[in-house]
């Protein structure tokens, strides 16, 4: 195995969870006098692969029957496919893709969602040195008319393109160009191992272009995020800083979080693979219709780590408060919990303490952190002695954080060996990425949670774009007030939007938790979103909840002064969500414009929740 040096190693850390040690997280810092602060760990990274697969090949001799992946089969039984067995097939379909003249300028796209076939066809990619671009369904199966789909691929251009559900990805194939090969069956790509897989091999590198993640922020045209070996095996060696437990046992996870997403493509499957761990692939979903599926599951898998989004665990949590065989498996030998792209609501948090109280007589640390894509996606970690909602830890190791002073706000900027070199075919893009010391510009607002000692941990302050100034000038920040507000409207509101622009007080849309708001209203049940959403009683529960908000927030940067629910649930097609269930702010004021014309009318209608603020303050 070839490694990477960024220092003369790191030593054995603790391996039982609830062992983080303060010096792991020590953390050094300087202020400069236009308030910039920068941020440093004071422990190195050790050594890490040159490539991702090197951890591949290197299991499969140390463990080569352990499991690697599994999925279960349309009879519901595991099908799992063990370290040895991957390494020879990934060289075998490795040999195939190079019968296919692909390179950077002609890469490999999967529009499949997470499978077996999935995961090794883009292995045996990095193998052989072929980018591959994991493409989320959101792009390719949407009902409208795949402009995304087909701005991405005029980006990429790829010279092949894998769907192993063909008819579902039909449409999308079909809008590719003819010179695009396609792939359906995994098999047709096999071929004997040649000396030409070993040179292909032999030349990749840890600055290898391993794949292109699409992202689109809030803009909606996707960019072609470029990831090298480097940056996944990086943030790898980072995760053994947050979860020390690593360095002594295989982790197993149960996991759907998408492969086309940097949280489950990155940051999960480079720590499988890095520690010899085995994933189970989760065809679950944080869905009333889909959860189901998850519970099966975890009635069967005892994961070591469990990730998910906020969403996940609030479904998670009631399950485990009233079935006590679910709550003895998943506790069996869990070590931690891990969540990510927005803030956990508390009484989640508590639902889940008690939980693991009741089960093992302890609580199980739950950690968090704050990354992008572009990062690989770590920047920062919690340790459980941070663990609180809103707090995002400290930068993790081998990365250099800037807070550089931007509207008011301090904005989160990274350097080091998991960022990105840019955006691939955007060279503009790119350049207006990093700042003029080469550090790359997250978007996100953060606060130390002690200003006079920033090494005590950070704060996520929202996103430097999503805030604005109301008509009086004074700046709303939104990433807290969403956080605020969310878990004063708990459990009966996904998410929340918040409106203001120029206006004279703060207003919100309300993305319903539709099981949730159902059940309130039980017997009756809404026969739409649209019914829902005019529903008077849920509008009355929703004007005392603000009230009791205005009460303990009467600013007028954070009194919400009314509020309607959302009536349609939020497109994937025109980028109001994403496939993790992310709320994009942005998209959903300009596409339901509507709604904030009826949020602002002199006369609102019934539907709309007023705060009486006269009400509210006494």
């Amino acid at each position: 195995m070839r490694f990477v040096r960024l220092d003369s190693g790191q030593p054995e850390m603790a391996a039982s969870a609830s062992d983080w040690t303060p010096d792991a997280f020590a953390t050094q810092f300087e202020r400069r006098a236009d308030g910039t602060l920068l941020l440093e760990p004071l422990g190195e990274l050790g050594a890490f692969p040159e490539r991702l697969v090197d951890s591949l090949e290197h299991w499969a001799r140390v463990a080569p029957d352990r499991v690697l992946v599994a999925r279960r089969d349309v009879n519901g039984q595991w099908i799992e496919v063990s370290y040895s067995q991957m390494l020879g097939r990934i060289q075998r379909v490795g040999r195939g893709l190079l019968a296919h003249d692909l390179s950077a300028d002609r890469p490999l796209v999967i529009l499949s969602g997470n499978s077996i076939e999935h995961l090794t066809l883009g292995l045996a990619a990095m193998w052989v040195g072929v980018p591959y671009c994991p493409v989320s369904p959101a792009y390719s199966l949407v009902a409208g008319d795949l402009d995304r789909f087909r701005y991405a691929m005029e980006l990429i251009t790829p010279g092949m393109a894998a769907a192993f559900d063909a008819p579902r990805f039909a449409r999308a194939l079909s809008r590719l160009d003819s010179d695009v090969d396609v792939v359906t069956e995994l098999d047709s790509l096999e071929l004997p191992v040649t000396d030409r897989v070993a040179q292909a091999h032999a030349a990749t590198n840890a600055d290898s272009v391993a794949r292109f993640l699409l992202t689109s922020g809030s803009t909606g045209h996707p960019k072609a995020v470029i990831t090298t070996n480097r940056m996944c095996c990086a943030n790898a060696a980072m995760l053994r800083q947050s979860m020390p437990f690593l360095a002594s046992e295989p982790p197993v996870l149960l996991d759907w979080l998408p492969w086309n997403h940097t949280f489950g493509g990155s940051h999960n499957l480079g720590l499988v693979l890095t520690y010899g761990g085995s994933l189970y692939i989760d065809d679950g979903r944080p869905t009333p219709a889909g959860f189901a599926q998850t519970l099966r599951n975890l009635r069967e898998i005892s994961p070591t780590v469990y990730f998910n989004v906020p969403k996940g665990f609030e479904m998670l949590a009631t399950h485990l408060r009233d079935e006590p065989a679910l709550r003895e498996t998943f506790y069996r030998r869990l070590r931690a919990y891990f969540f990510a792209g927005a803030s956990l609501a508390q009484h989640t948090w508590d639902a889940l303490d008690a939980a693991a109280l009741q089960e093992l007589g302890r609580k199980v640390p739950m950690l968090s952190g704050l990354g992008a894509t572009e990062t690989g996606p770590s920047v920062t970690f919690t340790t459980p002695q941070m663990g609180r909602s809103g707090v995002i830890g400290l930068p993790a190791a081998g990365m250099r954080v800037k807070l550089a002073p931007v509207e008011e706000k301090l904005e989160l900027r990274v350097r080091g060996p998991a960022v990105t070199p840019g955006y691939w075919r955007q060279p503009e893009l790119t350049k207006q990425a990093f700042d003029d010391e080469g550090f790359y510009r997250l978007g996100d607002a953060v606060c130390p949670i002690d200003p006079e000692d920033p090494t005590k941990g950070l704060k996520f302050a929202g996103r430097i774009g999503e805030d604005f100034k109301l008509g009086n000038g004074t700046w709303v920040s939104v990433g807290p007030l969403r956080a605020e507000l969310i878990a004063a409207l708990s459990p009966l509101a996904q998410d929340v939007v918040i409106a203001g622009l120029d206006a004279d007080f703060v207003a919100a849309v309300i993305v319903p938790d539709v099981d949730a708001c159902t059940k309130l209203l039980a017997p009756y049940s809404p026969g739409s979103l649209g019914e829902l959403a005019r529903d008077a009683r849920l509008v009355a529960w929703l004007r005392e909840r603000l009230e009791v908000h205005a009460r303990a927030h009467p600013a007028s940067t954070r009194c919400i002064r009314r509020a309607l629910i959302l009536p349609v649930a939020p497109s994937l097609d025109r980028g109001e969500t994403t496939d993790k269930g992310s709320i994009n702010q942005r998209a959903i004021l300009r596409h339901h414009a509507g709604l904030v014309t009826e949020l602002y009318a002199a006369t609102p209608a019934s539907h709309v929740a007023v705060v009486d603020l006269k009400e509210a303050m006494t």
